[in-house]
């Protein structure tokens, strides 16, 4: 399969990066600057993005199909988030946010579904998050555009179930890689007391997950927002 992931030199990113490199895909990986650390590999193809501009998404995209003719997967990792109060939070701030975290996978989605549905196959997966569910003081933006994946993920995955393409949300909770890095550790701790399996989450179970769901074995899951939160919150 032909991989596309964003944000690539991330924390859940590396980990799908070398994840689904070792099962011997072929790997688009997307970076906003060339930091992705690849031996020559003619399996990889690492291509810089700002994804706040649509323009340099199409070439993104473009350049994407150019360099192994198709795209199967698209792993939707890009994030950035800036805490602030709900009332001290900026439009530029609150605008920046929406951009990346949702608005850049809807044009991506969009340029790639033509191609999947010629191929009569495709996986879209956005990884959103627990705080989409629950709310979190300082992260009115970042919440906002990961409860925004929701909606386009049932919306898309009603727009092309029949031609062999499944769309999907991860609500990831608290793992021991990516953002949780910016955390100071007294507040790591007070998440873990929260989290009835009192630890932070393994990326492996992340990468099993996805590998599950674009597999022949998980064609029949679309249109859901998955928790996996070690039971921080449950429908």
């Amino acid at each position: 399969m032909v991989i596309l992931i964003t944000g690539a030199s991330g924390g859940f990113g590396s980990e799908l990066t070398n994840f689904f490199l070792n099962k011997g895909h072929q790997l688009i990986l997307q970076s906003h600057s060339r930091d992705i650390s690849i031996n020559d590999n003619q399996n990889v193809k690492v291509l810089t993005c700002d994804l706040t501009k649509e323009s340099e998404i199409e070439g993104f995209i473009n350049s994407s199909i150019k360099s192994f003719g198709r795209v199967d997967v698209v792993l939707h990792c890009a994030g950035i988030s800036k805490n602030a109060i709900s009332w001290k939070t900026t439009l530029d701030s609150w605008n920046e946010t929406i951009a990346v975290n949702l608005t850049a996978p809807f044009i991506i989605n969009k340029l790639v579904l033509p191609i999947m549905k010629k191929q009569q196959f495709g996986r879209l997966i956005h990884l959103s998050s627990v705080v989409s569910q629950t709310g979190f003081p300082g992260t009115v933006a970042y919440a906002a555009s990961k409860s925004g994946l929701s909606g386009l993920t049932k919306t898309m995955s009603k727009e092309v179930g029949s031609n062999g393409i499944t769309v999907n949300n991860l609500a990831l909770g608290y793992f021991n890689t990516g953002m949780i890095e910016q955390v100071p550790s007294d507040q790591i701790e007070k998440i873990i007391s929260e989290i009835p399996q009192k630890s932070l989450g393994d990326p492996l179970a992340v990468c099993e997950l996805i590998q599950y769901l674009i597999s022949d074995a998980g064609s029949y899951v679309t249109g859901q927002t998955i928790p996996v939160n070690g039971g921080m919150y449950s429908y």
